[in-house]
């Protein structure tokens, strides 16, 4: 890929708005699609408070129209997965013919999809480890963390080693001052953050809590644990196999971590639809394929489902 190169971001909130806002602090041509916040955005810029150290930027270039942003070397899409039926109309006029599209978001088998939109050959996959929560217009509250994992895409998720482009897109977003680590296999680190999202994200809608009351009482951190032995079994229908020392390390992070409320629960709070086929149904399915038994996350499967039917 060239030297220079342009963003898009599709999707301004807690994960757009803070890797954009510091792309476009780096000196990096940044292109923000908004929503609900375009009239804010466009007259006010964005606020960062993050654990990195605050700053503002008073001017950014804002859109409501897709139509109206310049075509991009680099679009990175960071909606919500229940917002992916968007995708056909936003992306192909905004990335480039040699450009890519960064799917930054949580769950699995997104990139298939984005894939069947723009080619195989334009889509990339990376996982955000972050804390970061949108708390008004333009305002984003960064907590902790923020390491993105990057992985090149081929069809049916053949890893396909560390490539040219990755490293690419990995000097601009370390420009920026945004921890970086290239996964060589994206399907495997894409089940590696299931090991995270699956039982944080899930338990803290169903029981109403935040990451640091499950991890402070016994029962809940078992049975977040068991969660994730569950993930790691179902992994392996994929030929995808994960370390119990892998586990044991998200436990001991989720530990040190700030206290944090995970962004399925607060989009419950929200009265926001949930991801919950993205992050549950879709493992699921490849559960049931490989005749894997995984009770307890079908069990906070169906207890979203009935959560999210009377939430809004």
């Amino acid at each position: 890929m060239k030297n220079v190169r342009k963003y898009a971001v599709i999707g301004t909130g807690a994960i757009g708005g803070f890797y954009g806002a510091k792309l476009q602090r780096s000196g990096i041509e940044v292109h923000f699609l908004l929503h609900r916040d375009y009239e804010y955005v466009k007259q006010h810029g964005l606020v960062i408070e993050s654990a990195d150290g605050n700053f503002t930027l008073p001017q950014v270039n804002a859109y409501n129209d897709v139509n109206k942003i310049p075509a991009c070397d680099v679009v990175l899409v960071t909606l919500k997965t229940t917002d992916n039926f968007l995708l056909p109309k936003l992306l192909p006029n905004l990335v480039k013919d040699d450009g890519v599209v960064l799917v930054l978001q949580n769950g699995l088998n997104l990139e298939p999809y984005v894939a069947d939109i723009v080619g195989d050959h334009r889509v990339m996959g990376g996982l955000c480890f972050i804390c970061s929560n949108k708390i008004d217009n333009g305002h984003i509250h960064h907590l902790d963390y923020g390491q993105i994992t990057l992985g090149d895409y081929a069809k049916n998720y053949r890893a396909c080693g560390i490539t040219e482009r990755m490293k690419a897109i990995a000097e601009d977003l370390e420009k920026a001052e945004i921890s970086i680590q290239l996964s060589s296999d994206l399907l495997l680190s894409r089940w590696k953050k299931l090991v995270w999202n699956i039982p944080f994200n899930g338990l803290s809608v169903v029981l109403r809590t935040t990451t640091d009351e499950i991890m402070s009482n016994f029962y809940t951190r078992n049975l977040a644990e068991n969660l994730m032995r569950e993930v790691v079994s179902i992994a392996s229908v994929n030929q995808r196999y994960i370390s119990s020392e892998f586990v044991e390390k998200m436990l001991i992070d989720t530990e040190k971590m700030k206290p944090y409320s995970p962004s399925m629960k607060l989009d419950y709070e929200a009265k926001r639809p949930l991801e919950i086929e993205a992050i549950f149904g879709n493992p699921l399915k490849v559960a049931q394929q490989g005749s894997i038994k995984a009770p307890r996350i079908e069990m906070i499967y169906q207890q979203l489902q009935f959560l999210d039917h009377f939430s809004h």
